[in-house]
């Protein structure tokens, strides 16, 4: 479709009311000639349109259509950016600029998909990374991918796995934000002690950081209290112990988590030193007990006297000046060679 420059807004009005009263496709004769608005013939439907070209066709005149919504879509672009615009001797050829038009959206099209892709890949390894470092390993990594790849704008991975005798359920949960990107939220966990129909649950969210490990989740839903590294929201690094605490819960249902920092003055050093460990005559052991502490795990550890037996070094006081606060970084303390467990 070939129009004179001077007709061109005059046909963009044209077949854009043409549009609205429920036309689809524009007709014309197609050769070197420019058409003006009485030489284009509309149609609902693309059958009619192809047709009438078929039948208005002869040996020497050749008539064809195009879709008025591409038709006056281009035209309108071109206002705007008069570059798209393909003139030649005052004649726009309106045919051609649609053609080129759809090459180009093809064109974006493929490049769209492909930064698509890359940036689906980037999330999904992020997200793996996030779920491995969160303490679910490496085995949720291929559905967690066909996941990715669904493009639900949220969905949910299950988990489970056993601590000793007690069996740990987590639902993981991840939602899609604003920006397209797909994010790992929260986490809830569901313990299951041996030999009971009753289980506690929590959930604990992600929060760049500050997240809770699985392993971490489950210790203090066992009572016991964990030492990390956490950021503020200045972005600031601080040391801090963290504790359930089952007599407080939110709107939700969730056991509040109490946070001690340095400024509470708890020594864990100065606490053990108190006690008959073997393995605080070695400074590599002493090393290894206090970081085992710190992440609530208990090991084989020695005490020095069979008098001096402690039930438990887990349920202390510690004081400061101004606050007191109990830790339970390892329950079930016992003497000689056998080894601590966790209740």
């Amino acid at each position: 479709m070939k129009v004179r420059k001077d007709d061109y807004q005059d046909i963009l009005e044209h077949i854009t009311n043409k549009r609205w009263e429920g036309e689809e496709f524009v007709a014309f004769l197609n050769d070197d000639l420019p058409v003006g608005k009485e030489e284009l013939y509309t149609f609902p439907t693309e059958y009619d349109a192809r047709e009438f070209c078929y039948e208005m066709s002869t040996d020497i005149d050749f008539y064809d259509f195009l879709s008025i919504r591409s038709a006056y879509r281009t035209m309108q672009e071109a206002k705007v950016n008069t570059k798209l615009l393909i003139e030649k001797n005052g004649i726009i050829d309106v045919s051609l600029m649609v053609a080129v038009r759809y090459e180009r959206l093809e064109r974006e099209q493929l490049n769209n998909n492909q930064n698509s892709k890359v940036m689906n890949q980037k999330n999904f390894d992020y997200l793996r990374d996030q779920v491995k470092y969160t303490g679910f390993g490496e085995g949720l990594e291929n559905d967690l991918k066909q996941k990715v790849q669904e493009g639900n704008p949220e969905f949910k991975l299950a988990y489970e796995t056993k601590y000793g005798n007690d069996t740990v359920n987590a639902t993981l949960n991840f939602s899609q934000s604003k920006q397209s990107d797909m994010y790992f939220n929260s986490y809830q966990v569901s313990v299951q002690k041996e030999n009971s129909a009753e289980t506690m649950e929590q959930t604990f969210y992600i929060n760049k950081g500050n997240n809770i490990t699985l392993k971490e989740a489950y210790n203090l839903m066992e009572g016991r209290s964990v030492n990390k590294d956490l950021t503020n929201k200045e972005g600031q690094v601080y040391n801090a112990w963290i504790q359930m605490d089952f007599k407080q819960s939110d709107d939700n249902g969730n056991f509040k988590l109490k946070h001690y920092h340095q400024n509470y003055g708890y020594d864990l050093e100065a606490v053990l030193s108190k006690h008959p460990i073997r393995e605080l005559s070695n400074d590599e052991y002493k090393s290894n007990l206090m970081d085992s502490l710190k992440k609530a795990t208990c090991n084989l550890r020695h005490f020095r006297s069979m008098e001096q037996t402690k039930s438990s070094i887990s349920k202390q006081i510690l004081s400061s000046r101004q606050s007191t606060f109990m830790t339970a970084p390892c329950k079930g303390w016992i003497t000689g060679n056998q080894k601590g467990a966790a209740s």
